[in-house]
């Protein structure tokens, strides 16, 4: 699971033997259930997850009990409750792993340890966050100014391993439409 890690990662920076070993050494092995929880409401996000196999989701539950999937994490990316994880406060979203996942598991101090200690790690998640800050508010704008259609096809487009993978209950609450028009929308594409 780790040389996956250090795959993904050694394009963004450049790290002798040694310092590799250090890294990798801070990440943990994690295998989780179908819908295990990771994280609860309320709670401080302890961990950031790299994402081996599988697939995590970070949801939000309202008052009445609904759902809204604010982020999918799948191979190769990293994923938590960035603000809980980041400020050590509660946090608003819960983690769930959707399928059985593989995953690698840094804690916050072992995350600030490397930021510190490995140069170039901080340049290289700031560059991470960069574009995940930019994924999120293009998924935004196409929550506001786009319909169910062209939400759908772009899905299919960038992420159709999302729409085989997942069920359609998710699916359909990640790009803000009801499981119904998801239904008409994939028949319509057969």
């Amino acid at each position: 699971m780790h040389e996956i890690l250090r795959n993904t990662l050694s394009p963004g920076i450049n790290l002798t033997e040694e310092q590799w070993d250090f890294v990798l050494s801070h990440y943990k092995p994690k295998t989780t259930k179908r819908n295990e929880i990771l994280l609860e409401k309320g709670k401080v996000s302890q961990y950031l997850y790299f994402v081996v196999k599988g697939c995590l989701r970070i949801f939000l539950i309202d008052d009445e009990g609904q759902e809204a999937s604010r982020f999918l994490i799948f191979e190769g990316r990293f994923g938590t409750a960035f603000p809980s994880f980041v400020l050590r406060e509660p946090s608003a979203a819960s983690i769930q792993s959707i399928e059985p996942s593989e995953l690698l598991m840094i804690s916050y101090n072992d995350y600030q340890l490397l930021m510190d200690a490995v140069p170039g790690w901080e340049r290289m998640n700031r560059l991470g966050l960069q574009q995940d800050y930019i994924d999120a508010i293009v998924r935004i704008e196409s929550l506001i100014t786009m319909d169910a259609k062209e939400r759908y096809d772009i899905l299919m487009k960038k992420s159709p391993k999302m729409i085989q993978r997942l069920p359609s209950k998710i699916v359909a609450d990640y790009l803000g439409i009801s499981q119904e028009t998801l239904s008409r929308l994939k028949s319509r594409k057969s």
